[in-house]
Parts: structure tokens; sequence; C-alpha cells
């Protein structure tokens, strides 16, 4: 039977996802929604993207664009701004790249351009990397930058949670558009867990593996989930990103 499974951030841990394939028993009458934030931490970045465009020609597969995807993009296309990029990761995915040739590089810009900034399936649910404000839906969004920087969809729910009911008229109307959400971008370690979490209708899937957390896996029907070992124990002589803190994603 075919599945809908979604991914979190990967942030460059190949290791950390193929064994989640693995764990999870993925199967190419699944379908793979990727979250987004390929790129930055780990040392596999590039072989990363690899993967995911190998797996892209092996069965249905959706590829959501993060924040990190933008700045390796762009970078890519030799745009990118270094002064920053580099102390959000980018200097990890520039060494991945070193024995990739121009031909590749250039195959995995036109992947990194096709990228959705959201997708909606057939059951109504929304998949975004982090948010969206628009009252309206995504398609109301004035600015495509938030649907892979927003924070303040996920702030949200996570205080509201449990304390307001759904006939209320403080509840927010944008969360009745989507039968459900999921998202990444803010780890799920900033709230001491680390495991998916949900508030209301929205599911966070980034366990923290840019840091010192699992990358994870949420069957969107029966919300069983799968998670890689932390990563720290799958890279041991690599820091990933924990020099920085949660918050500075």
């Amino acid at each position: 039977m075919s599945r809908t499974l979604v991914i979190g951030d990967i942030h460059g841990g190949l290791r950390a996802l193929e064994q989640l394939m693995d764990r999870a028993a993925v199967t190419r009458s699944d379908t793979l929604i990727f979250l987004g934030d390929y790129v930055d931490g780990w040392s596999e970045s590039a072989q990363v993207v690899r993967f995911l465009m190998a797996a892209g020609k092996l069965q249905h597969c959706i590829f959501i664009k993060g924040n990190h995807d933008v700045k390796c993009e762009q970078w890519l296309r030799g745009e990118v701004d270094m002064s920053v990029w580099a102390k959000n990761g980018g200097l990890s995915t520039i060494k991945s790249y070193e024995q990739v040739s121009d031909a590749e590089k250039r195959e995995h810009l036109e992947f990194f351009e096709r990228m959705k900034p959201y997708y909606i399936d057939q059951d109504n649910r929304l998949f975004v990397h982090a948010g969206f404000t628009a009252q309206y839906g995504v398609d109301h969004e004035a600015h495509q930058s938030v649907f892979n920087t927003d924070r303040t969809l996920w702030e949200m729910v996570v205080v509201m949670d449990r304390r307001v009911d759904l006939d209320s008229v403080l509840y927010p109307k944008r969360l009745k558009l989507y039968h459900e959400i999921y998202i990444g971008h803010t780890p799920t370690l900033n709230y001491n867990q680390r495991v998916p979490m949900k508030a209301i209708n929205v599911w966070n899937v980034d366990t923290g593996s840019a840091f010192d957390g699992s990358l994870s896996l949420i069957d969107a029907d029966t919300k069983d989930f799968w998670q890689s070992d932390p990563l720290p124990q799958l890279y041991p002589d690599e820091r990933g990103r924990n020099a920085k803190s949660f918050n500075e994603q």
C-alpha cells in the first residue's frame, strides 16, 4: 500500500537520510514529500542533492524549497552573499561540491530552480518549509520568501494549542483553510522535544538534524514516524551547525 511520507530538514546529513529510508522501509510506491533545507550543516550537502535527484526519477517526490536551499541556489548561480551564508552552514556546502563537475552543478541548479514553495495535496494538506502569513491562504502571500523564512505560524499555534476552540472568534482564519499543515524550519529542540510535534493542526517535522537531533519522517495518514540516529553519532568528527543556536536558522 502506498504511503505519503513527510521528511524534515536534512542539512547535509546523507547518512541519516539513507538510514531513515531503510528504517521506514520506503518503497517506490510511496510518495515522498521533502520539507526543504537539504544543505548547510553536515559534510554531504551535494551528495544529499544527488540522492534526492535520483529518488525523484524512481518515485513520486515533492521537493519544497527551504531558506538554506535558496542560498545554495544563489551560490550555484554565482549570486550569493558569502558574508551571510558562510556563517550559516554555507562553507560546509561549498566544500561538499569540491569534487562535483561544473556540468553536475548546473543540473543541481536546475533542480533547485524547480523546487516548490509549497504543496497542497488532494486531502487539502499543506506542506511548506516554514509557514505563511496571508489570511486567505498561500495563494495570497505577497512575498515568496515568507514560505521559507516565517516562524509566526508555528509560534502562534504553539501558544494557542488547546487554548482556543475551533468555533471561537479568536481562532485564526488561516488555520481553517487547510486540513493539516506540515512544516520544518524551526527545530523542535527549541521546545525540548526530539520527535515531531503537533500544535492545533500543524505538524513540525524538523527535529534538529542540523544540530544534535535526528532526522525524522512521518506518515501523513497514520502519524507513525521514524527517526535516524542523532546526527553527531553519524558524523562523530564533525560539528554540523552546533556552533549556532537553534534560533539562528
